[in-house]
């Protein structure tokens, strides 16, 4: 976990920040006593700093981690039902979080730097969705997830969308409807996370590959990321006939100029990203 002083000011509605090394900054879910739930706030919170830090030409990679067991266990429970007291039993509520959720999960998606889920403890419905969202994920040994929903009569539908995106179709459908824990060595056999790592070294392996992605062309990243989630979903030939109009595009950009030119005079390139 960062020292203090390296946190950008005080936790704004769950959330506060790091940069712990050039070119890297750090979410970080700052509930812990709520296990990291997922407000409404915190939800508009966190896809306006995605937002923010996407925008900045001096951060290369975002990690994202969590204070406290737990990494997220998803929605707050608490505040839903206390919502169900109003005239419409709720239903406005419900609406706006789900569609802050949506928002904030593309947030990541969109962002052109990359995000990576550093995961201690549990990570449960929606928070098992915000680690199958970001583009890489890695997790304690100890760690566990689950989309749980099915056993207290609501699906999880929303998680449904960023894990059957990651995880193989029947072992989506296992989660999700047997609602049970997995441990960390199965989640990274099945596509979840990409690393498993001891205790307590999720968060210094995911500033590893922060480092290694922040030393690389921000354009380069930017346009791999973009073209990674519009293809992935086409039919094969329009995948590569997208993929064939970026790669001509990222030719004529001066930093693969500069890096083949790097590369044949066997020297470090100098990154300009344009």
């Amino acid at each position: 976990m960062p020292d203090p002083s390296q946190v950008s000011g005080a936790s704004v509605a769950g959330i506060a920040e790091a940069v712990p090394a050039p070119g890297i900054a750090e979410v970080i879910l700052d509930r812990a006593a709520q296990r990291n739930s997922l407000t409404l706030d915190v939800l508009e919170g966190l896809r306006l700093t995605f937002e923010r830090l996407g925008a900045r030409d001096d951060i290369g990679a975002i990690v994202l981690l969590a204070r406290g067991p737990a990494f997220s266990a998803g929605h707050d429970l608490k505040e839903i039902t206390a919502k169900r007291a109003e005239a419409d039993g709720g239903r406005a509520f419900f609406e706006r979080s789900m569609q802050a959720c949506a928002a904030m999960m593309q947030s990541i998606m969109a962002c052109p730097k990359p995000v990576i889920a550093a995961v201690e403890g549990t990570a449960t419905a929606a928070g098992c969705q915000l680690v199958a969202t970001c583009d890489l994920a890695v997790a304690a040994e100890d760690a566990r997830f689950c989309t749980p929903g099915v056993n207290i009569g609501l699906f999880c539908s929303t998680p449904m969308v960023a894990l059957t995106r990651n995880v193989p179709r029947k072992r989506a459908m296992e989660m999700l409807l047997l609602g049970e824990m997995i441990d960390a060595e199965r989640a990274a056999a099945w596509g979840l996370v990409n690393r498993v790592v001891p205790k307590g070294q999720a968060r210094e392996t995911a500033l590893g590959l922060a480092r290694q992605i922040a030393s690389k062309s921000p354009l380069t990243v930017a346009i791999g990321k973009r073209t990674f989630y519009d293809q992935i979903h086409l039919p094969l030939d329009e995948a590569y006939e997208l993929a064939a109009r970026v790669m001509v595009e990222n030719l004529l950009a001066r930093d693969a100029e500069e890096g083949i030119s790097a590369f044949v005079e066997k020297r470090t390139p100098e990154w300009k990203g344009c």
